[in-house]
Parts: C-alpha cells; sequence; structure tokens
C-alpha cells in the first residue's frame, strides 16, 4: 500500500509551525509496513487543497491529511472535503453531545462556534475524538482512502493511534498485497562510513527483498533493516538472523531500537543499575537534561543540573580552582574534571557529566577553534574526559555535544559497573 501525507496551514509555509505531524504519521505507516510515498504542506485555500487533493490521490491508495478542522472562518478544509466527495454537510447529533461535555468539564457553556463544528460531511465516517473538540473523518473513493485529523499533534496522534491504524491493519491483512516489515537498530558513538565499512560483508549477503539503509544524525545512525514479502513470520526470523549478525560486530555502539531515544536508554541502563545522574553544563545550556527529562519517569534516575555558564559559577558553586581556569581555561580537561567533581558534591549523584566548550559562532581562538568541546563523566572513583571537535553552527554544537555526553555516561556505566 503506498501512503500520501497532506498537512494543512499557512502557519506552516512560513515556518510559524515546524510539522511534527508528518513525521509522526510517517512513523507511523512505516510501521505498519505502508510506504510513504510522498509529503505535501498546502495553504489554507481552497484551491491549494483540491489541488493537495488530487495530487495525493493519483500517487497513493491512502491519504493522511492533518489541519483546517477548527472553529474558525479560515479553517475550511471539511468544507472542500465535502466539495470534493459531493457531499452536503449535515448536523452530527453525536458529535454534539461529546463536545458539550467536553466544553462543560472546562466549567464553559459551548457556543455557536462549537455547534458548527457538529455540521460533517455526510459521506463520512466519523472517528471520535477524545482528546479535543474537532472530530477526524474518514471518506472512501474506490479502493482508496482519505482520513482528515485536526492539525493539534496530541489530537492527531490519538486518532492515528485508536482510530486510523486499527482500520489499516484490517485492510492490509485483507489485501494479499506484499508487505513491508523493518527493524531499526539505533547506534552512538561510530560514523556511518565507519559502521558501513565493519558490516560491508553482511550487507553484501543480504536477499533481494531486504535493504539496508543509514540515517546518520549528530553522532548518533540508525541502521534501518527492512523485508518484503507475505509471511509475516518468515520475514521477523529473517530480521531477526540479519540484526544478530549486524550486532554481533557492532554491538558496542548499539543502544536500542525503533523509536527509543538516546537519553531514554541512558536512563534505562542507571535504573537498571539503581545509579542517579546530574548534570553539570556550560555550554550546552541545559540541553543535556532537557534530553534527560523529556522521558516519562526520569525522576528515578535525573536529580538535577547546575548551568554553569560563567567561570564565577564554576569557580564560586563547583570548585574549579581559579589556578585550573587561568592556567588551562574553561575549555578544558582539567576544567572538566574538577567540574565533575564538583557536580558529584553539590548534587550528590553517584554520576555526574559535565560540557564545558565554543559552541560559536564567535570566541574561538587559533589554539581552541568554535566546536572545541570538552565533555568528562565519572563518579567517585573515576573520572573520564573526551576532547570533540565541532564545526562553527552553535545549535548544531550543542546538540552534537549533547549526545556526544550522553553517549559517554552510557558508555562510562556500561563499562564501570557491569564489571563490578
Amino acid at each position: 500500500m503506498r501512503a500520501y501525507i497532506l498537512t494543512i496551514g499557512d502557519e506552516i509555509l512560513i515556518g510559524q509551525v515546524t510539522d511534527t505531524n508528518a513525521a509522526h504519521m510517517a512513523t507511523a505507516l512505516s510501521n505498519e509496513g505502508v510506504d510513504v510515498v510522498e509529503h505535501l504542506s498546502v495553504s489554507d485555500t481552497r484551491p491549494a487543497i483540491l489541488d493537495g487533493l488530487e495530487r495525493a490521490l493519483a500517487k497513493s491508495d491512502l491519504v493522511l491529511m492533518t489541519g483546517g478542522l477548527g472553529p474558525t472562518k479560515d479553517d475550511i478544509t471539511k468544507a472542500v472535503l465535502a466539495e470534493y466527495f459531493a457531499t452536503e454537510l449535515v448536523f452530527h447529533e453525536p458529535t454534539w453531545e461529546r463536545l458539550q461535555a467536553l466544553v462543560r468539564r472546562f466549567g464553559r457553556e459551548p457556543n455557536e462556534s462549537h455547534r458548527v463544528q457538529c455540521f460533517l460531511p455526510a459521506a463520512a465516517e466519523i472517528l471520535t475524538n477524545k482528546r479535543g473538540t474537532a472530530p477526524g473523518m474518514l471518506f472512501r473513493k474506490g479502493r482508496k482512502m482519505v482520513v482528515s485529523m485536526p492539525g493539534v499533534p496530541y489530537e492527531m496522534r490519538y486518532l492515528v493511534g485508536r482510530e486510523v491504524l486499527p482500520r489499516l491493519r484490517t485492510l492490509l491483512d485483507s489485501d494479499g498485497e506484499p508487505k513491508l516489515r523493518s527493524v531499526t537498530i539505533l547506534t552512538a558513538g561510530a560514523g556511518e562510513s565507519v559502521i558501513a565499512e565493519q558490516i560491508a560483508e553482511i550487507e553484501a549477503s543480504l536477499p533481494e527483498t531486504m535493504s539496508l539503509a543509514y540515517l546518520p544524525n549528530l553522532g548518533t545512525v540508525r541502521l534501518r533493516l527492512s523485508i518484503r514479502g507475505r509471511d509475516d513470520e518468515a520475514m521477523e526470523a529473517e530480521l531477526r538472523k540479519y540484526r544478530t549478525r549486524i550486532e554481533a560486530v557492532i554491538g558496542g555502539i548499539v543502544y536500542g531500537y525503533g523509536n527509543q531515544n538516546l537519553a531514554g536508554a541512558t536512563g534505562e541502563m542507571l535504573l537498571e543499575y539503581g545509579l542517579t545522574l546530574g548534570t553539570v553544563e556550560s555550554c550546552t545550556g541545559g540541553r543535556v537534561a532537557q534530553l534527560l527529562t523529556s522521558n516519562p519517569g526520569s525522576s528515578g534516575y535525573f536529580h538535577g543540573s547546575v548551568i554553569s555558564y560563567d567561570n564565577r559559577v564554576k569557580r564560586d558553586l563547583l570548585g574549579v580552582a581559579t589556578d585550573t581556569l587561568a592556567e588551562h581555561g574553561a575549555v578544558s580537561e582539567a576544567t572538566v574534571r574538577e567540574m565533575v567533581r564538583g557536580g558529584l558534591k553539590q548534587l550528590g549523584t553517584d554520576v555526574v557529566v559535565a560540557t564545558s566548550g565554543i559552541a560559536g559562532p564567535g570566541g574561538g581562538t587559533e589554539e581552541k577553534p568554535v566546536g572545541t568541546i570538552w565533555v568528562a563523566v565519572g563518579n567517585q572513583e573515576r573520572i573520564e574526559a573526551k576532547l570533540l571537535r565541532a564545526g562553527k553552527d552553535r545549535e548544531r554544537n550543542i546538540t552534537y555535544t549533547a549526545f556526544q555526553a550522553l553517549n559517554l555516561v552510557r558508555k562510562f556505566v556500561s563499562s564501570t559497573f557491569r564489571a563490578n
């Protein structure tokens, strides 16, 4: 099955809003073995939406679209869909009853704009949205389907998970077409060219029905191993076989699978060993802590952070020696090692990771150019430090350093505590 993602909204086109919806829908579809052939964003206008629909249906069997279903006059998706599918808008009493209860739960009374939202295309199958006011709508055109959902991310995610995917699975099981199955191996600590060289023989031995994709991102690489076929058990067996072969070669840099993130995987390892972590951050400005706390349950292992951006904080709060700062500078191995020691004392955690560097675009010198960054991790017994050589882009350097810091924690915990 081929799928098309159509997102609607001027705010996307002018860059006011990042289109995270498309990424979520693409991931969900890919996990079900559906090929996403194209993604298109269009403006909140009738011609643009109609043109987008025509393009999408010409290229795919399934169209997932978001946006333009709110109560205001600029939300015209519903009316355009009614026009396209030659149907009328009719009042949908179940939606009205649900919407009234939802609004009153927040201490308000429904108004006319809420009532207007309950006029829905008669030809649509209504998808109940328990996370918001606007329902989803499913249209059929021969063997093709169009699903329209609100643009609010958490409402869209709810509808995809609870309404769209169950219907899609039923359809995929009945159509007899070849399916796509994949497993994603997550790695950190080696570049794609290094990994490709290490597993070249395995990649060359893949059967014609299988493929391997390298997806690098700031010090991490996702390896997506995919297979096409009709026999689910046989496909899963082949994926396991080649995943095992790949891990036998690069197992040390594998931190997880699928949609897991490096911070979450690091946190799971800390929980496994009953350890706590703190961060002492200069150039990353709290980015490492932010990545850690974005995962549910992070309070079980993450205790806090010191953002020691200024040297006075490094000196007065963390105890970095004045002589160290004068002789070696804030961006140095000696400084990050002392930052770790100070963090262990101030935060009272089992492990601390520290960062200090020149993120850019200014501030570099001939000796220490922009992108010179030191990272250290340690406990009361041992501290390890690593020098990073990044580029000149500030945001990229901060994110890259945060990922490197997390991976250093992961490797430190693995080598220190698995050996004990």
